[in-house]
C-alpha cells in the first residue's frame, strides 16, 4: 500500500514507521523541523525491541498524499476540519482515512469535510517525539478499528506489520472507553508532569481518578453508550503498562502548545451540562489546564 501519515506526530510515526519497516510506501506530512529530518536521514524509530533509521517521504503539504491508498489521519482534534479540507483534493474516491485521534467525534467530523470513507481507530500507545524525525515508543500499540469496505484488507496489513488490531462493531463503545482513560490521566499527568506510573503512587489520587471515571461513566450512560469491557480494569492497566508514559498532554503544556483538553475533560463537562449532569471533577481538571496553558500558549 501507499500510506500517508497527515499530521507526522509520534504516534502517526510510531503507526507510519511500523508500515514502512513491512515495506509499504510511506509518506509523512509533518512540522518543517520534522520533515527536513525524515528527508535527511529517514525516520528513526525506537522500540522497545529494536532501534533502525527507516527510509520515507515526507513532506508539509498534504498533496505528498495523492494515490495514497490509506491515509492515517492524526492530528490534533482541534485541527480535524482544517486537515481534512487540505487532505480532500488529493485522494482517490476509494481512499481509506483512518483517524487515530484522541476524543469521540472527529470521524463524524471529518465525513463533514471530505466525501472518502472514513473509519475511526482507538489507539493504545505510549510514544514520544524525542527529537526531530525520532520517535520513541514505551509500550503498546494496538488498534480497534471501524467496519468499512477496506477495513479487512489494512487490519490484516498493519497486524503483518506488528501491529495487533481488531474490527470492532462497536468502536463507539471502545471511543468513549479510550475517552475515559485520557479524561482520567490525561490532566493529571498534564499539571504535575508526571508520568502515569508516579501519579497513581499520589496520595489522594485513586479517589480523583475514581470520581473522574464515575462521572464520565455517568455521561456515557446518559448518550446511550454501551462501554465494551471492564473499564476499571482497563483505568487500571493504563498505569501498568504504560508506568513510564507523558500524557499527550502534558507533553503539549512542556512545548508550550496548546493541548485538546476541550476535546477531552472538556467535552465531559460541555456534555454533562447538555444533559444535566453534575461535572464537577472533570470541570477542575479542565479549568486547572486551560489555566496552564493561558501561561504559555499565546491567546
Amino acid at each position: 500500500m501507499k500510506v500517508a501519515v497527515m499530521g507526522a506526530g509520534a504516534v502517526g510515526c510510531y503507526y507510519g514507521g511500523m508500515l514502512a519497516r513491512a515495506g509499504h510506501e510511506v509518506v509523512l506530512i509533518g512540522r518543517a523541523q520534522h520533515v527536513e529530518a525524515f528527508n535527511r536521514v529517514g525516520l528513526r524509530l525506537q522500540a522497545q525491541s529494536f532501534d533502525q533509521t527507516i527510509s520515507v517521504q515526507a513532506g508539509t503539504d498534504a498533496a505528498i498524499a495523492a494515490g495514497a491508498d490509506l491515509v492515517l489521519f492524526c492530528v490534533k482534534s482541534t485541527d480535524t476540519e482544517n486537515a481534512g479540507a487540505q487532505l480532500r483534493q488529493h485522494l482517490r474516491p476509494d481512499t481509506l482515512v483512518l483517524t487515530l485521534q484522541n476524543g469521540t467525534d472527529n470521524a463524524d467530523r471529518l465525513r463533514g469535510v471530505i466525501p472518502q470513507p472514513v473509519a475511526a481507530a482507538v489507539v493504545y500507545v505510549a510514544t514520544e517525539m524525542a527529537g526531530p524525525g525520532h520517535v520513541r515508543h514505551h509500550g503498546r500499540g494496538e488498534l480497534v478499528i471501524e467496519p468499512s469496505a477496506r477495513s479487512e484488507d489494512v487490519a490484516q496489513a498493519l497486524a503483518a506489520a506488528g501491529v495487533p488490531t481488531e474490527i470492532s462493531d462497536n468502536v463507539r463503545g471502545a471511543l468513549w472507553v479510550k475517552l475515559i482513560l485520557n479524561c482520567a490521566y490525561n490532566a493529571l499527568s498534564a499539571i504535575t508532569q508526571l508520568p502515569y506510573g508516579k501519579i497513581v503512587q499520589g496520595q489522594g489520587v485513586a479517589d480523583v481518578i475514581r470520581n473522574l471515571v464515575a462521572e464520565c461513566r455517568a455521561v456515557a450512560a446518559a448518550e446511550g453508550v454501551t462501554l465494551p469491557g471492564d473499564v476499571d480494569a482497563a483505568v487500571r492497566l493504563i498505569a501498568e503498562t504504560m508506568p513510564t508514559q507523558y500524557s499527550s498532554t502534558a507533553q503539549d503544556l512542556a512545548r508550550g502548545k496548546a493541548s485538546e483538553i476541550d476535546h477531552l475533560n472538556g467535552f465531559i463537562v460541555r456534555r454533562g451540562q447538555a444533559l444535566g449532569i453534575a461535572t464537577p471533577v472533570n470541570l477542575a481538571m479542565h479549568t486547572l489546564v486551560k489555566l496552564l496553558e493561558s501561561k504559555q500558549v499565546p491567546a
